[in-house]
């Protein structure tokens, strides 16, 4: 599985569900190298109740989670063994992370990330989080795939 994926086909991939599915759809995906994936920000989200209230704002953690699920959908369509039911993929480290740009409700968070290396079950990955072509957020990133 290549390419493009929809919310059915992520949510296959991944366990996560509402509310904290993070990724809307992949619209660019080549294994092994890279994924283009979109976060639609929208003022329902159950986060902007309390973050903040009078000044709806994504919570940077979120951000960096969201890149974390699209480094777990990158993974799974770069190892056939891994993209598979019964695999789960956890967050293993987040290095350098710098936000640049506050993402509020209306944007559409663009999830790139760029495969750097792997060994065993770790892999490690640059990504960036982008509103209207501006850098949100970036950071490198690594999960750990499991087979259950």
């Amino acid at each position: 599985m290549t390419g493009k994926l929809d919310i059915l086909q992520i949510q296959e991939l991944l366990p996560h569900r509402y509310p904290f599915l993070l990724v809307d759809r992949v619209i660019e995906c080549e294994p092994g190298v890279k994924l283009l994936g979109i976060k639609n920000v929208t003022f329902n989200e159950p986060f902007f109740q309390g973050h903040f209230p009078n000044k709806p704002i994504m919570p940077g953690v979120l951000i960096m989670e969201a890149l974390a699920q699209a480094t777990a959908l990158l993974t799974a369509q770069s190892d056939a063994n891994l993209g598979k039911k019964g695999t789960t993929y956890f967050l293993a480290g987040i290095d350098n992370a710098r936000f640049k740009r506050q993402v509020i409700p209306g944007d559409q968070l663009r999830l790139v990330v760029t495969y750097l290396k792997h060994k065993r079950h770790l892999w490690s990955f640059d990504c960036r989080a982008e509103v209207d072509g501006e850098l949100a957020a970036s950071a490198q990133i690594m999960c750990a795939a499991v087979v259950d």
